[in-house]
């Protein structure tokens, strides 16, 4: 019953939003749905003159108005995108896409969700949606956000949630809902990535622009929603006065709208429930997460991961009430909600406030360091939290307080991150990584007026700075600046003036089931790590190599435009309409040019301008991805065999290293840049490729394994083994399973082509496919084509 699992429960609140429909009779909208949902396959190739939006979308709402929607749902919306791709509809077929993606979510069927995010984003990028500031592409932007973070793929997740804020200060009115619906949205990755104190903010403007767009808030079910986020994030913060008023107004609101029917209805229940569940209200608990998943039931189904995971929930409550001595009526399960407690009641003494346990009594030991320049194993000790954790807290807790005290009116034009060159850009640092050009840093991006304005004094500022800081035991670094406020070794509130950074990995997570134990024995579980963090540390980190000063410099003050062409050659992106541009760059320097994080940018300038590098034009992109089936063909399925029979293993060698390069490419570049990032420089090309072919939405995933494998035996295959001690078998095996592995990745190759129509034929000589690939390029561009 930990606050990741209930979370989830919210993760579908926006996707099916008011209804803005025109009035359109119920019986008829539920014959239309019916329909359209049975029509049988047959009649697919006779394309419809044109696809109805709005009937699809009051079908849509008249399965969901008779809770059928586990079974009739899904039927559905698949003939819609039929219908819509067979009438050349490319705004109906997003807007179905978009719904899918909705539903899909809702019922935890996160790995089909993968190709319907990935083709709205392609869709998008066809009707030329990216580079504007349009309404659908704002929303489109927000439901695949949604999708990566409710399937955990948070780093995505978080970049195309800041692209929507930069397309949604354009494009949408102050008071819009979906505006509401990215704070939301924004709120639970943040939840999710333990930075609770940025998720309260966001839930208090997504509540402030619901109640100011609704006409009754009192009834509003969107209001209610907010309610109960904001409820589960305070009690994350151990707020539990607060989070409780939250949770019952989300309750006192569907009760005044007689809106319990409503499948969001469950979220307020069992939202409530967790709160009481906190306070030690076992009784009341337990009849929240009861009613709440005979709502779940009703609505979804008992197929979901809402009514496992409420279950559960409910099955610990029960638990805990049994251990209490508290009896729980088991009547009125699915009845009236007015069992429970209702808004305004008095609090109990909270468990924050009467805590025990091991970490009551004790401080977080914590590691001290400071910067400057050291040896390799003084550095290997020195940090034990990455260099992008390690920049947020530099910049929230020196670089933004800094800047708000000698710089206020520009507070709200300055961007501040780490993206750029070094490892821990790439969120690939180590200890390995810290022996040289490492420590707290992070980058100010600034407009060419500004830097004039302030650039040199804002750079003097900057190094200035303070760096020494600690890591306690459980992960979480604080500045020197920013000393504890108490002998129990709690840090200040963000109010107070400090921000604390969790480690998601490390620290204890608040409001389980067993919320005394558990934190009582995350202290007992860190204690030896604690014992071993005990002596500070006041060490230099790193010393700064030659190459990261001067023009080289990788944090501190830039003019935006300079700082990408210090790393690409371009100001900005190459215009859509300059494929011979694109194709000078390498994917390694646009790597380099979009990784990392933004951690603020008011104006969304920079955010734009790096969006720019990340848009590769389609036909680009298919290019490209021809290059490579081309390389493929050439050095792994001609050349590689041929020169292993000639003997040459050296040419065998470099043959498997084409081979091997341009593969990963293709990897990357059939996922698609927009989505997954580019493939950077060969130190860490494979743990990029490890990383995406464990997302669940990985097209390939299995590719960089093979290649691994293929590296491993290349050594026996073109030297007998000698390299790995298999020279006793010789050189056979390993080449026979080398020519299998190669063969095996242009099979499944051919097979990804074709379920993205970019080939009718199965031809597994991959030289042959790049016809079929190059058809889909819509500009005549000659540079685009292969000879």
């Amino acid at each position: 019953m930990d606050e990741e699992a209930l979370l989830k429960q919210f993760a579908a609140q926006f996707a099916h939003g008011p209804d803005d429909a025109d009035d359109t009779d119920a019986a008829a909208a539920a014959q239309g749905a019916d329909s359209t949902a049975n029509q049988v396959a047959d009649d697919a190739d006779q394309s419809p003159a044109t696809f109805d939006t709005q009937q699809f979308l009051n079908g849509l709402d008249a399965i969901f108005d008779r809770h059928t929607a586990a079974t009739e749902a899904g039927p559905y919306l698949e003939q819609a995108m039929v219908d819509a791709e067979n009438a050349g509809d490319e705004a109906g077929l997003l807007t179905v896409l978009n719904e899918t993606m909705g539903f899909y979510r809702s019922q935890g069927r996160h790995k089909e969700n993968q190709w319907i995010v990935q083709r709205a984003l392609e869709l998008a990028a066809r009707m030329g949606l990216t580079t504007g500031t349009s309404e659908a592409w704002a929303t489109t932007l927000i439901n695949c956000a949604t999708s990566m973070r409710a399937a955990k793929q948070y780093d995505q997740a978080e970049d195309l949630y800041h692209q929507a804020q930069s397309v949604c200060r354009h494009s949408l009115a102050p008071t819009d809902r979906r505006l509401a619906a990215l704070h939301n949205n924004l709120s639970m990755l943040y939840s999710e990535t333990n930075r609770p104190d940025k998720a309260e903010l966001e839930l208090r403007e997504a509540l402030r622009i619901i109640e100011a767009s609704s006409v009754n808030p009192d009834a509003d079910i969107d209001v209610s929603s907010s309610h109960t986020n904001l409820a589960l994030t305070l009690l994350t913060e151990h707020k539990l006065e607060d989070a409780h008023w939250h949770a019952a107004k989300a309750l006192e609101i569907y009760r005044t709208g007689h809106l319990e029917h409503s499948a969001h209805y469950a979220s307020a229940l069992a939202g409530f429930a967790q709160v009481c569940f906190a306070e030690r209200r076992y009784a009341d608990a337990v009849t929240g997460y009861r009613h709440a998943l005979a709502v779940i039931e009703e609505c979804y189904g008992k197929d979901t991961d809402y009514w496992r995971i409420t279950a559960d929930n409910l099955r610990q409550a029960e638990e805990a009430a049994a251990q209490a001595g508290v009896t729980v009526d088991n009547a009125g399960v699915a009845g009236d909600a007015g069992a429970l407690p209702q808004s305004g009641s008095r609090l109990p003494n909270s468990p924050a406030q009467g805590k025990t346990g091991a970490n009551a009594a004790s401080s977080p030991s914590t590691v001290s360091v400071s910067t400057g320049s050291a040896g390799a194993a003084e550095a290997v000790s020195a940090c034990p939290v990455s260099g992008l954790k390690l920049a947020r807290a530099f910049w929230t807790q020196m670089g933004k307080p800094m800047i708000a005290a000698k710089y206020p009116q520009y507070a709200g034009r300055i961007a501040a991150g780490l993206v750029g060159h070094g490892s821990e850009c790439y969120g690939f640092d180590d200890a390995y990584s810290q022996d040289h050009d490492f420590g707290p840093r992070f980058c100010l991006w600034l407009t060419d007026e500004d830097y004039a304005a302030i650039g040199e004094q804002l750079e003097v500022d900057y190094e200035a700075l303070p760096r020494k800081f600690s890591v306690d035991a459980q992960g979480r670094v604080t500045f020197e600046a920013h000393a504890r406020s108490d002998a129990s070794g709690a840090f200040p509130s963000a109010g107070a003036g400090s921000t604390v950074i969790p480690d998601a990995a490390n620290a204890p997570t608040p409001g389980t089931a067993t919320h005394d134990t558990a934190t009582a024995e995350s202290g007992a579980a860190s204690s030896d790590v604690a014992e071993a963090m005990t002596t500070p540390i006041d060490a230099p980190l790193s010393p700064v190599t030659p190459r990261a000063q001067g023009a080289n410099r990788r944090d501190g003050v830039f003019r935006i435009g300079d700082f990408f062409e210090s790393i690409t050659g371009y100001h900005t992106a190459p215009a859509q309409t300059a494929p011979h541009e694109w194709l000078m760059l390498q994917e390694s320097t646009l790597a380099a040019a979009t990784n990392g994080e933004v951690f603020a940018d008011p104006t969304g300038l920079f955010s734009k301008t790096r969006q720019g590098f990340k848009n590769m034009p389609d036909g680009v992109r298919l290019a490209l991805i021809s290059k490579r089936l081309g390389m493929i063909a050439q050095a792994g399925q001609y050349n590689l065999p041929r020169s292993l029979k000639r003997g040459d293993g050296a040419a065998a060698w470099l043959s498997i290293h084409e081979f091997v390069q341009a593969t990963a490419s293709l990897v990357f570049l059939v996922n698609v840049p927009m989505v997954v990032g580019y493939m950077p420089y060969y130190k860490w090309q494979f743990a990029a490729l490890r990383k995406l072919s464990g997302s669940m939405f990985a097209l390939l995933p299995n590719v960089g394994e093979q290649l691994e494998t293929v590296m491993r035996l290349s050594s026996a295959a073109c030297y007998g083994g000698a390299g790995f001690g298999e020279g006793g078998k010789g050189a056979a095996p390993a080449i026979e399973k080398i020519n299998d592995i190669v063969e095996q990745i242009a099979v499944d190759i051919v097979k990804e082509l074709k379920r993205e129509h970019l080939t009718t034929s199965g031809e597994t000589f991959l030289e042959w496919q790049r016809p079929y690939v190059e058809d889909h390029i819509a500009s005549d561009d000659p540079v685009l084509k292969s000879l």
